[in-house]
């Protein structure tokens, strides 16, 4: 992703992590972000390689210091990964992080010699992977439904398909909703800021929710409040967290993840590769979100699926447009995409049902949304007046009340609908393996798309309703 052009979600994430010092990265270009002074290894004997290494390197570098060298953390953990420090995290600004950048050119010999990455960058994993990142949700009325529509399908506790949702929680009032009554899980906690208003990315794991139980209505849905902090948790944390998550309930059929990082690199996430072998040897389905930075670099989770030890247990899903014709313009893509699915303008479950809620939309102030594709999103330098898929309708205030429904634009909502296609036809077929499901799904798939120029499986939900695109000028 690209930071530097939208610094007020980079802001949020930092003041959610108030102790983990941040910048934006690579060096060249942020197309991430990450701790300061800190790097990753493989619990053992690399994390002491890592250290002694770096620490023999900066002592004898010029202009750096290799008394900082250190492990950061418990030397042994479930993630199987160590932090070890390299410098002082409080160096610098957002930029780059010189010792991080020094540390990894360290160990590019010993890598060369082992054949395989031996350290890492302590990514920043988030939901929120988004060049307008504060101009949708917007309220949508209760008598318009939501969209995907709820399908007809009856519910049966005894083969009602397991769907893990890993998220930012549940807010207080989902209970309300009929559509969410098979839904369990966390709460997000602290949902409005000291004035009353909504805070940053409340309700996302809502509307995750109610897009898988309007498409597949047989699923017990699980919402873990894993990414609470600004949508967003260190990789370093993250492998941990997944294991907790699966601990508490045993591994479900399906896992949801609208969440993850580009690290610039083809072999995943060191922070989670502990989790992933383990993912390969259960049943479990990984359904997991492309981004949403218009760029074909490898995004993790979801790039998994390109790698053959992953690809049976990893679906990776890209959004589609309003219309379904082309590919929604801030969704990732690439040959590491499986299928996409529609993403815009969705309409599902927030919060207010209780007790309408403000929520003060924080405008970006930079021309991120304007990629050289098919159409122009409506975020525009120096302000936004619409949402990532405006309707041209209007503009939209700063301040508006949410009493139910929203409308969301993302690839974190094509993530869920796919997965709740596949355990419709889990469900539909009699299918208890969720792997065989995602092949059988794909194979009978008759549904394409044109993603920049690529012909591409689309997994459309039978209920999902297409809307207009519309065609917005340079200078809109």
């Amino acid at each position: 992703m690209a930071p530097q052009r939208f610094p007020e979600q980079f802001d949020q994430i930092q003041r959610s992590m108030p102790d983990v010092p941040l910048a934006m990265g690579p060096d060249d270009a942020a197309e991430f972000i990450y701790e300061k002074g800190v790097v990753l290894a493989r619990d053992g004997e690399e994390a002491a390689l890592v250290e002694n290494t770096v620490r023999d390197h900066f002592t004898a570098a010029t202009g750096l210091s290799g008394d900082q060298v250190r492990r950061a953390g418990p030397e042994t953990n479930r993630s199987g990964i160590t932090r070890i420090q390299v410098g002082d995290p409080g160096h610098g600004d957002r930029r780059a992080d010189r010792a991080v950048a020094n540390a990894l050119r360290a160990m590019r010999e010993p890598e060369g010699r082992a054949g395989r990455r031996l350290v890492s960058r302590n990514h920043v994993v988030s939901i929120a992977v988004n060049s307008c990142p504060g101009d949708e949700p917007v309220p949508a009325p209760l008598t318009g439904g939501t969209n995907p529509a709820p399908a007809e399908a009856g519910y049966d506790a005894g083969t009602a398909v397991g769907v893990l949702v890993i998220d930012n929680g549940l807010t207080h009032d989902h209970t309300l909703v009929p559509l969410l009554s098979h839904v369990q899980g966390d709460l997000h906690g602290t949902e409005t800021d000291d004035q009353g208003n909504l805070k940053i990315y409340v309700g996302h794991g809502t509307f995750i929710a109610g897009i898988v139980a309007a498409v597949a209505p047989n699923t017990n849905i699980t919402v873990r409040n894993t990414l609470n902090d600004a949508g967003a948790i260190l990789e370093s944390d993250f492998g941990e967290a997944l294991f907790a998550a699966v601990d508490r309930d045993g591994w479900p059929d399906i896992i949801s993840l609208s969440a993850g990082t580009s690290n610039g690199r083809t072999d995943g996430l060191l922070g989670v590769d502990a989790f992933m072998r383990e993912l390969r040897q259960q049943r479990t389905l990984l359904v997991a979100a492309a981004g949403n930075n218009a760029s074909a670099t490898p995004f993790w989770p979801a790039a998994y699926a390109s790698l053959p030890d992953y690809a049976d247990s990893v679906l990776s899903i890209g959004a589609l447009r309003t219309d379904g014709d082309h590919g929604a313009c801030f969704s990732n893509h690439g040959s590491w995409v499986n299928a996409y699915a529609p993403g815009e303008r969705l309409t599902s479950t927030l919060t207010g049902f209780d007790a309408p809620v403000p929520y003060v939309y924080q405008h970006s102030t930079y021309d991120a949304c304007r990629f050289n594709f098919t159409y122009l999103c409506t975020c525009q330098h120096p302000r936004h007046t619409g949402v990532l898929s405006d309707d041209g309708s209007s503009a939209k205030p700063d301040q508006v009340m949410f009493d139910g429904y929203a409308h969301w634009s993302g690839t974190s909502f094509a993530t869920p609908a796919a997965a709740a296609l596949v355990a419709a036809h889990m469900t539909a077929h009699k299918e208890t393996d969720p792997r065989a499901a995602r092949k059988q799904l794909l194979a009978a798939n008759t549904e394409f798309a044109e993603v920049r120029g690529a012909h591409v499986p689309a997994l459309i939900p039978p209920t999902w309703r297409q809307g207009t695109v519309v065609q917005l000028s340079p200078g809109a």
